[in-house]
C-alpha cells in the first residue's frame, strides 16, 4: 500500500508538472502570435530573397512525375555556406516592418530554408524523421523507430523569440494567415508533402504561387487519388482538417476549388475519404520516379 501511494504521489506530481509545462507553453504560444500578428505598410520595403531563389533555381528539380526533387549532394557540397547566410540574414530581420504578404513568405521562405539547412547538416539521411536535435535519449528512441524529427527544437531567433519549425507553421502562419494554403507553402523534405518551389515566395507573385502549389498537389496521387471510386487523401487532410472546414467533405470542397476536369469529374458527389496516406522518405533527387 506504501508502494502504491508513492507511485500515485510520483505520477500525480509528474501530471501536474505536465499539465504546468502545456499551460506555460500555450501562454506563450498566444504571446508569439500576438507579437508576430503586427505588419507594415503594403509599400513597406521588401526583404530581399534573390539568394533563396538562386539556389531553389539551381538545386531543385522538377520530375516528369510531378515531383520536385532536391539535389542535396550537390547542394551539401557547394553551397552550403550561402544558405546558412541567407537563414542568419532571415533571423537577423525583424518580419513585422513588412506588408502582411511579404511577411508569409518571409515565414516560409525561413521554414523552407532552415529544413533544408538541417538535412545538409545531417545528410546522408533517407528521412528527416531520423533526426532529433537537442533532444538527448529520447531523441536517439525516436531516431532509432523513424520517429524523430527537427520540428520542436527551438533553433531558430527572430525579433528576440526563439522558435522551432512547428512554431512559425503552428503559433504564425497557421493562426495569422488562416489560409490552407499555407500547407502548400511549407515543406518538410519529404516525397508525400507539397512540392518545394523551384523560386522563392515573394509578396508581390504570393497568391498565384500559392495557388499553383495547391493545384499541382491537389491534381498529383500524393495528394488525391482514385480508384474503384475509393478516394485516397494526404494525410495533411487529415492531421490539419480543421484548415479545410473541419470535415472531410470541406476538404473535398477545397480539392474541388483546385482540382482539373478529370479529378473534378472523380469527386463529384463525393463527401467522404476511404483513406489516408503519406511518404515521408527523402524528396532527394537520387530516388528515381
Amino acid at each position: 500500500m506504501i508502494k502504491s501511494n508513492i507511485w500515485m504521489t510520483a505520477l500525480s506530481a509528474l501530471t501536474a508538472g505536465i499539465l504546468t509545462v502545456s499551460a506555460i507553453a500555450m501562454a506563450d504560444s498566444k504571446d508569439i502570435t500576438q507579437f508576430f500578428s503586427d505588419h507594415g505598410a503594403e509599400d513597406a520595403a521588401a526583404f530581399d530573397h534573390s539568394v533563396w531563389d538562386n539556389l531553389l533555381a539551381k538545386y531543385v528539380v522538377a520530375s516528369d512525375d510531378g515531383v520536385n526533387r532536391v539535389d542535396y549532394t550537390g547542394w551539401q557540397d557547394a553551397d552550403h555556406k550561402p544558405l546558412k547566410a541567407y537563414v542568419n540574414a532571415l533571423q537577423a530581420f525583424d518580419p513585422r516592418t513588412l506588408s502582411r504578404s511579404e511577411q508569409f513568405a518571409y515565414w516560409a521562405n525561413l521554414y523552407n530554408a532552415k529544413t533544408i539547412d538541417i538535412i545538409l547538416d545531417n545528410y546522408p539521411i533517407d528521412s528527416i524523421r531520423k533526426i532529433s536535435i537537442n533532444e538527448g535519449l529520447f531523441g536517439y528512441f525516436k531516431e532509432s523507430v523513424g520517429a524523430a524529427g527537427p520540428w520542436k527544437a527551438k533553433i531558430i531567433k527572430v525579433a528576440g523569440h526563439t522558435l522551432s519549425l512547428d512554431d512559425i507553421e503552428h503559433i504564425i502562419l497557421r493562426p495569422i494567415f488562416k489560409d490552407p494554403r499555407v500547407h502548400y507553402a511549407v515543406n518538410c523534405a519529404s516525397f508525400g508533402c507539397p512540392n518545394l518551389s523551384r523560386e522563392a515566395l515573394t509578396g508581390a507573385k504570393l497568391d498565384t504561387q500559392l495557388d499553383a502549389g495547391a493545384t499541382a498537389f491537389i491534381n498529383h496521387p500524393r495528394g488525391f487519388s482514385i480508384e474503384d471510386g475509393n478516394i485516397k487523401a494526404s494525410s495533411i487532410y487529415q492531421w490539419f482538417q480543421g484548415d479545410f472546414g473541419g470535415s472531410e467533405k470541406g476538404v473535398l470542397d477545397h480539392a474541388r476549388k483546385y482540382a482539373d476536369d478529370t479529378l473534378k469529374a472523380k469527386l463529384e458527389g463525393k463527401n467522404s475519404i476511404n483513406d489516408y496516406g503519406y511518404d515521408w522518405s527523402l524528396n532527394n533527387i537520387q530516388r528515381g520516379s
